[in-house]
């Protein structure tokens, strides 16, 4: 695996994750960060976007698996990790953060994040 990455990181996403029925119906605040594992050297030899990931199609792929409803976070994670791993064949590897801020857990917790690689 190449040691160049692109991070892709704060995007920001009003969603409706959450085993309580409430979480389905207001919805809260996430962030999703990015690091994806790419060769660099083409694109930056090139300027060419072709050769690298672009930011859009990441930002595509998360949206898009973001408007998905779950009850976990981690299946949110996961379906961002296949997505990217499929549709972005320059990435070698990626990592996902998924945020879910001020989660309803009966005490104060600014936030809970889930970490997965593929």
């Amino acid at each position: 695996m190449t040691t160049n990455q692109i991070h892709v990181n704060g995007l920001r996403f009003w969603a409706h994750h959450g085993c309580m029925e409430e979480e389905a119906i207001i919805g809260q605040e996430y962030r999703v960060d990015v690091t994806l594992w790419v060769n660099l050297s083409p694109s930056a030899a090139t300027d060419d976007l072709t050769q690298t990931v672009d930011y859009v199609d990441v930002h595509r792929i998360v949206k898009r698996e973001m408007g998905v409803r779950s009850k976990l976070v981690e299946q949110v994670c996961q379906r961002i990790v296949t997505g990217l791993r499929e549709e972005l064949p320059l990435a070698e590897a990626v990592e996902v953060k998924v945020t879910k801020f001020q989660p309803p857990i009966g005490g104060d917790c600014d936030h809970i994040a889930v970490v997965m690689q593929g």
